[in-house]
């Protein structure tokens, strides 16, 4: 590839020793993606970690929405360094307001059992079709969705590549998968009989959660899966597994988010 690529972008940070100002998008709304502040989030953590040990798990709470176009403060907490793992906790910040609070986990890789259940797609590449939802936050990626999605979304399970290479770097790898992984579970998460539409209600990312599993090569085919759990007090909770086209299971997520009509 020539260039950096756009996620590569976005974790070029100014640093000042554990604190780092992230680079925004003038976006098209008030709202900030998720994913994007948890990508950038993972993207610091480990920008303070030996390279040689990779992203094992991130746990995120959204706080409170954030704004494009207007830079975020990363502040980095060095809570452990050990032999095989390292520890980080990411406070984002927005004009001196907490937008998100992040623990993640790194690993250095060791040999072991590599196992997980198998499960067949519930929509064959094959049988899915494009589409491109008129969301900023989806530009980057190439869709294929299940048939019957006809929201103004991408409602899982779906497939799902980036359009361009990204840079063969574990840490820049996890960080797309980490922003493509806030994709699919807010409309997922909707309540029985509740409108997908735009209109429908007000939805939001409440946590978010991510467990990397094998190696992930974003401009590659990959399914995304997500079941629901339950719905209570305005909160759906869903449990998602990203798999590339051998059935392979790369990464694992849940979210809780929430639907108020």
């Amino acid at each position: 590839m020539t260039g950096k690529s756009w996620i590569a972008t976005l974790l070029e940070f100014d640093r000042d020793g554990d604190r780092f100002i992230a680079p925004q998008w003038a976006g098209p709304g008030n709202r900030l993606f998720g994913g994007l502040i948890a990508a950038q989030s993972l993207g610091a953590a480990g920008a303070t970690v030996d390279p040689a040990k990779q992203p094992q798990s991130l746990h995120a709470y959204f706080v409170r929405g954030g704004r494009y176009g207007v830079d975020v403060e990363l502040e980095v907490e060095r809570t452990r360094d050990g032999r095989s793992f390292d520890t980080r906790r990411v406070t984002a910040r927005q004009a001196g307001k907490v937008i998100l609070e992040m623990i993640a986990s790194f690993h250095l890789p060791e040999p072991g059992p590599d196992w997980h259940p198998p499960r067949s797609p519930s929509v064959e590449l094959a049988d899915a079709i494009p589409k491109q939802p008129d969301l900023e936050s989806v530009d980057r990626f190439e869709l294929r969705c299940n048939p019957g999605d006809d929201s103004p979304f991408a409602v899982p399970p779906f497939w799902i590549r980036t359009h361009d290479p990204i840079e063969d770097d574990p840490l820049v790898r996890a960080c797309t998968l980490t922003y493509m992984s806030d994709l699919g579970p807010v409309p997922a998460a909707r309540p029985p009989g509740a409108d997908v539409a735009s209109d429908g209600g007000f939805a939001a990312s409440l946590d978010h959660a991510v467990w990397f599993h094998r190696p992930f090569t974003p401009d590659r085919w990959h399914r995304y899966e997500v079941d629901p759990l339950g719905n209570s007090h305005s909160r759906g909770l869903v449990a998602g597994g990203i798999y590339d086209t051998e059935s392979r299971l790369i990464a694992s997520t849940s979210q809780q988010a929430l639907w108020r009509r």
